[in-house]
């Protein structure tokens, strides 16, 4: 198929999961109302770079399951994160069999079995890190990223163990641009788990040569 028509075709649907993701939110009980650019502005530009790439084979075709997951949860809990600091449970315990399930299409359409087996290291590796630093320093580290830590590292093990290196760095670099340009509010205490988000996103997204040395 043409990269053209293809990445149309990505961007349309996810304009439209965008705005699924706007009716979903207002209808969670502790739920919020985002303005459905905000959202269309998010998940449209990343599926659409992601049929781009598939069409040109940037990336392989059974990979997409897990980075248009991903990135559909990672825009709803960031717009909520950023707007009332905090990460509900109705989205972040979901994606957990939610990428769990698209690394699993991915490793049985053609990743491989050992991609499951290092999103599930990684998954554990990632949680327990975080884990650790909140019971250590609750006040650096919210309960709402522990519970997303696990399934974004799910997603960086499947890619490789350099991945969730470079994102835990990238995580903590975006997360220092927030409480530079952020609002005062936050110069007390920064969400991270938007940084955290973004950098998962970004690996997913372009994974460059890690998925093909497995």
């Amino acid at each position: 198929m043409q990269s053209p028509f293809v990445t149309i075709l990505f961007a349309v649907a996810g304009l439209v999961a965008g705005l699924a993701g706007r009716r979903l939110l207002a209808t969670l009980r502790r739920g919020t109302t985002i303005h459905s650019g905000w959202l269309i502005a998010g998940v449209g530009p990343p599926w659409a770079a992601l049929g781009w790439q598939a069409s040109t084979g940037a990336v392989p075709a059974w990979w997409l399951p897990v980075p248009l997951t991903l990135t559909w949860f990672a825009v709803l809990l960031t717009a909520t994160d950023l707007r009332h600091r905090r990460l509900p449970d109705a989205l972040t315990l979901p994606a957990y069999p939610a990428l769990g399930a698209a690394v699993a299409v991915a490793a049985s359409a053609g990743g491989g079995w050992s991609l499951a087996t290092g999103a599930l290291v990684g998954a554990v590796v990632f949680g327990v890190v975080h884990a650790t630093v909140h019971l250590s320093s609750p006040g650096a580290l919210g309960a709402g990223d522990v519970k997303l830590s696990g399934s974004l590292g799910g997603v960086l093990g499947a890619v490789g163990w350099p991945a969730m290196m470079l994102a835990s760095a990238l995580a903590a670099v975006l997360t220092l641009a927030l409480r530079v340009t952020g609002p005062r509010r936050w110069r007390e205490g920064v969400p991270h788990g938007p940084g955290l988000l973004a950098a998962t996103s970004l690996v997913a997204l372009f994974p460059g040569t890690a998925l093909g040395t497995r």
